[in-house]
């Protein structure tokens, strides 16, 4: 009988066995982009407040942008592969997932599967490139998690629409070629391809942030914009429409978390191999591998949920409140991992010479958007009880 290897600590489970060799491949192709665009100077970034605009090109070429969307200059990858890619480009920052995610599950998605095929063709082929960057406008000043209560209205003035609102913490907005407008309308929510140079558009960034940083966040101020009947998202009616991008959306997210996680574990892993305190590492003190071993389980264990999830996705079985299960279990996951390892390297946990610290603030974002916790949580509550919390 051959003896089993022993464990790798970085891939304790050999998770790496149940990919392809088309999902390796996308997976390390991301990771070395990651390693060599992103880590030199995510730090510098961080601190700086930005992101350099001309990634979205770059991350056009490698074939990401709306990686997950068929046709139209999109890739059609498997949902397993774009997880992959989530979580190889938030293991570099969430910021830089952010861009993707808006980019491909908000903004694509409406269009790819609410647009009109005048829309699509405009649209769609110079986002997939990132040529153009477009942003997702959902949530207002006083209506996060209600988005049903918007106050942004749509109105018909001969063959146009007027649309007057204010949307809030807008991932990309900054950087917008073009928005994702959604608005109460006569009919109902509906959604609009809105240009942001148009006239009435404004965009204000929102500064002083202390949690994605390497990420442009803004207001999008909307006074008397004007736009063409065909500006309309003719296919989405309701809510539904929107919560159905942001569900694309979410499953990125319980991907990308594992990535932010994974780098905190192998930081605190290398950091207690190596760092001495009374004559010996600390990794070989009984507290400090009690914290390593927890963040071991909670990684795999994650990691093992979010391939699991996209197996069913590609099944086309995956339901939204499943979704949420992935969602909410991995970002409180995520930020356990992030704050145990920040206990472990100590002061040096932190300053921006380690990224745990980078990692920790990013997802309390990531925890809050696409669904806070709360939000997830009377999702599942709903799904398994078959009663509605938020009526």
């Amino acid at each position: 009988m051959t003896e089993a290897a022993a464990p790798d600590p970085l891939d304790f489970l050999v998770l790496d066995a149940l990919l392809s060799d088309e999902e390796r491949l996308t997976r390390d192709t991301v990771r070395a982009w990651v390693r060599d665009r992103v880590l030199p100077e995510i730090a510098r970034w961080f601190e700086a407040g930005i992101l350099p605009k001309e990634l979205a090109r770059e991350l056009g070429d490698l074939g990401l942008l709306g990686m997950q969307l068929t046709g139209y200059g999109c890739a059609g990858s498997g949902a397993v592969a774009y997880g992959l890619s989530c979580m190889e480009l938030e293991a570099g920052d969430s910021g830089v997932r952010s861009l993707v995610s808006v980019q491909g599950s908000l903004a694509m998605h409406a269009i790819h599967r609410w647009g009109s095929e005048a829309q699509k063709r405009e649209w769609l082929p110079q986002m997939a490139r990132g040529e153009r960057i477009g942003c997702f406008g959902l949530s207002e000043p006083d209506f996060g998690s209600n988005p049903a209560g918007m106050r942004t209205r749509a109105r018909r003035d001969g063959s146009d629409w007027i649309i007057d609102g204010t949307k809030m913490w807008i991932t990309n907005g900054g950087i917008a070629d073009v928005a994702i407008i959604w608005a109460q309308a006569p009919d109902g929510i509906r959604g609009f391809v809105v240009p942001t140079g148009v006239p009435g558009f404004t965009i204000n960034d929102i500064e002083r942030k202390l949690s994605l940083r390497a990420s442009v966040t803004s207001e999008l101020v909307l006074s008397g914009v004007r736009v063409p009947t065909d500006a309309m998202l003719e296919s989405a009616s309701g809510l539904s429409g929107p919560l159905a991008c942001l569900c694309e959306a979410r499953f990125g997210l319980l991907w990308g978390s594992m990535g932010a996680a994974r780098t905190c574990y192998e930081t605190a892993l290398q950091y207690a191999k190596t760092r001495v305190q009374f004559d010996r590492p600390i990794g070989g003190f009984q507290l400090i591998q009690q914290r390593l071993v927890a963040m071991l389980l909670e990684l795999q264990k994650g990691t093992l949920l979010a391939l699991h999830l996209g197996r069913m996705k590609e099944k086309g079985g995956l339901h939204p409140a499943q979704v949420s299960f992935g969602k909410l279990n991995n970002v409180r996951v995520a930020l356990d991992i992030a704050r145990s390892a920040r206990a472990v390297l100590g002061a040096s946990g932190v300053t921006l010479e380690y990224p745990v610290i980078r990692h920790m603030n990013n997802l309390e974002s990531v925890s809050t958007y696409e669904g806070t916790e709360e939000v997830h949580t009377l999702i599942l509550g709903q799904a398994i009880t078959g009663l509605s919390a938020f009526d």
